[in-house]
């Protein structure tokens, strides 16, 4: 059982760096954000919203949206804006998910890597929420932090299309958020010009 402790904690102390990796997002402060706070609030995001989604697994859900950005406690956050080559991001997010769930068991590590191999195939009813609700969350943090002059907030009116449309209660979440990001635009453009 001592064993199983010190991998966990061992686990742990990885994971931690997630309070310190930043993301392109900023808080209402003006602070940027975490991506341990974005994994928390798309938590509670989960949370609130599942409901209205057919046949979810909610406990499947937040174990996804929990590991979803595990192995950015390595490599950090690459924002979408900034990514280049299709898949790229994956393979070096997989192999140091790989590396921050090494101390675990092996039983305990598959779990976490075989939840993240799940989300990032948007296979399950619970990934493609996740995936969704993920980019519904940014997005919402975007429109709600006090960003750098510059912000590009019309890129969220494309930002994860493709992952929103599936459902008609996320894709009229969707709807609403792109409404405060047209504004948003609209508002930074105003006082830009």
């Amino acid at each position: 059982m001592e064993n199983e402790i010190d991998s966990i904690v061992g686990f742990l102390r990885g994971a931690e760096r997630l309070k310190c990796v930043t993301r392109s997002g900023w808080t209402s402060d003006g602070e940027r954000e975490s991506v341990a706070a974005h994994s928390w609030r798309l938590c509670l995001l989960a949370l609130v919203a599942h409901r209205h989604v057919p046949n979810v697994d909610f406990a499947r859900l937040i174990k996804i949206c929990l590991v979803h950005d595990l192995g950015e406690a390595i490599g950090g956050d690459i924002p979408a804006i900034s990514q280049t080559a299709a898949g790229a991001k994956s393979a070096a997010e997989r192999r140091d998910l790989l590396e921050v769930v090494a101390p675990l068991s092996r039983e305990a590590a598959a779990e976490i890597v075989a939840l993240w191999d799940e989300y990032e195939a948007a296979a399950t009813t619970e990934a493609k929420v996740a995936k969704a609700l993920d980019k519904l969350e940014t997005m919402i943090q975007h429109n709600q932090g006090r960003n750098p002059p510059g912000f590009d907030y019309r890129f969220n009116l494309r930002y994860g299309a493709e992952y929103t449309g599936f459902d008609p209660f996320i894709a009229a979440f969707r709807a609403r958020v792109d409404r405060d990001t047209s504004a948003r635009a609209i508002a930074a453009e105003r006082t830009a010009g």
